[in-house]
C-alpha cells in the first residue's frame, strides 16, 4: 500500500520538510517537498494530486486553511491535509478542523509519527479488520487512561475514554474532531461539544502535570519534551487510538465501539 501513497510537504527545510520526506520515502511512500509558499503549494496540489498534503499553518500569500478553502471553493481535488503549527493554538486547531483538515499537529514532529499518521489516513485502502470485542476495548482504554494518570472522578476522564473508543475503529472521528467526535461524545452525555473539548483538555493537562512519566514516554515518546508541552486533544486521542489499534491488530482482532 505505502508505495502508492503520494505525500506533498509544504516545507523544504532540513529539520522539517526534508526529514519528514526522508522518513516517508523510507517507509516506501512517494514524498515531494515544496517551498513554504501558499500559492506554490496550492498550485502543486492541483498538478500533483497527492494523497496527503502536510502544510505549515502559516505560509506567505495563502495559509493552510485558505488552501483547503480555495480547493473546495474551486471544486478542485483536495487531499487529506495535515496542518502543522509551531505552537499549540486551540482556536487555530478548531478553524483548521472546521475547514476540513484531516489533522492538526504541533512541532516538533517525530518523522516516524508522521509516517504512522499518513499511513492511518490512507488505511481505508485496506480491507477492514476482524470482528469487534467491545469489552476488551473498554478494558484496554480504561487501563491506559489510568496509567497516564487521569483521575476517574473528572468529567474529562469519561469523555476521553468514549472519544478514544470511538476513534479506534473510525478514522473519521479523529479526522473530524470538532464536527463529528465532540458532538458524538456530547450526545452520549447530554452536554455540548465545547464542554467536551474543555473537559478533555483539562484531563490531558492533569496527565501531563501529574502522570507517570515512563508511561507517557512509552506512548507519547516524541511529545514528552520540556520545550514541546502537552499534545493537542486530537494528538492525544490519535496516539492512544493508534497504540490500541496496533495492539489489537497484532492479535488480529480490532474491536469496534458503538453506542
Amino acid at each position: 500500500m505505502n508505495s502508492k501513497i503520494k505525500v506533498l510537504i509544504g516545507s523544504d527545510t532540513a529539520d522539517c520538510g526534508m526529514a519528514w520526506a526522508g522518513a516517508l520515502k523510507g517507509a516506501g511512500m512517494y514524498a515531494i517537498t515544496r517551498h513554504c509558499d501558499g500559492n506554490a503549494v496550492l498550485s502543486s496540489i492541483k498538478s500533483e494530486a497527492p494523497d496527503v498534503a502536510v502544510l505549515e499553518a502559516k505560509m506567505p500569500f495563502c495559509d493552510a486553511v485558505e488552501v483547503i478553502r480555495r480547493l473546495k471553493t474551486e471544486k478542485k481535488y483536495c487531499p487529506n491535509v495535515l496542518i502543522v503549527s509551531g505552537r499549540e493554538d486551540p482556536m487555530l486547531e478548531r478553524e483548521a478542523m472546521n475547514a476540513g483538515a484531516a489533522g492538526f499537529m504541533v512541532k516538533p514532529i517525530d518523522p516516524d509519527y508522521l509516517v504512522s499518521r499518513v499511513t492511518r489516513l490512507c488505511s481505508n485502502r485496506e480491507e477492514p479488520e476482524a470482528v469487534p470485542d467491545e469489552t476488551d476495548l473498554e478494558c484496554a482504554v480504561t487501563e491506559i487512561i489510568h496509567q497516564v494518570g487521569i483521575p476517574a472522578h473528572i468529567k474529562g476522564y469519561h469523555y476521553l475514554r468514549t472519544a478514544i473508543m470511538l476513534s479506534v475503529n473510525n478514522d473519521e472521528m479523529i479526522n473530524c474532531i470538532t464536527k463529528l467526535l465532540y458532538p458524538t461524545v456530547a450526545k452520549y452525555y447530554q452536554t455540548t461539544s465545547s464542554r467536551v473539548e474543555r473537559a478533555i483538555r483539562h484531563a490531558i493537562e492533569i496527565a501531563w502535570d501529574r502522570g507517570d512519566v515512563d508511561v507517557l514516554t512509552r506512548i507519547f515518546s516524541y511529545t514528552v519534551h520540556t520545550t514541546r508541552g502537552k499534545p493537542t486533544n486530537s494528538e492525544f486521542i490519535a496516539l492512544i487510538a493508534d497504540h490500541l489499534r496496533l495492539k489489537f491488530k497484532q492479535k488480529n482482532n480490532v474491536p469496534a465501539y458503538q453506542r
